[in-house]
């Protein structure tokens, strides 16, 4: 089981509901064995630009970051422990909601379990990992 340490410094709170769900998703779909822990901030776009601009050297908004805290290499089914934190912009994640017709619930939705993933060590430098990862994320978001 995933815990989340949540926390959420822009946006409406979200509801404990919401992140039992996701913990259940993701532990259900990627058959994890053990207990992990991982930090979840969502900030505004200022933080968020600080952050990609010191982590990334890219002086803009992104929608996500993650910061793995160990290296997963291996079956990341294994792991226990904290495994890192996952930063998500809520005014992004606001942006790309209305764009794709979508709540923007939905939106965190998909951003936290991309992170996650990076966290496991997944990835999609090449279209082959990116497919891989895509079809991992769909697979997650739709349960529940």
């Amino acid at each position: 089981m995933i815990k989340f340490e949540i926390n959420q410094q822009s946006g409406p709170k979200i509801s404990n509901h919401y992140w039992s769900k996701w913990s259940g998703q993701l532990t259900s779909i990627l058959k994890l064995k053990k207990d992990l822990e991982i930090s979840v901030g969502i900030v505004g776009e200022t933080r968020m630009r600080v952050l990609n601009k010191h982590y990334r050297r890219q002086n803009k908004v992104t929608d996500v970051l993650s910061f793995g805290e160990r290296d997963v290499a291996g079956d990341f089914r294994d792991f226990d422990g904290y495994l890192g934190e996952i930063i998500i912009c809520y005014p992004q994640a606001l942006r790309q909601a209305h764009k794709a017709s979508r709540p923007v619930i939905k939106e965190i939705e998909w951003l936290l379990v991309h992170g996650c993933l990076h966290l496991l060590g997944y990835d999609h430098q090449t279209d082959r990992q990116e497919a891989a990862m895509r079809e991992l994320e769909q697979k997650i978001t739709k349960v529940g």
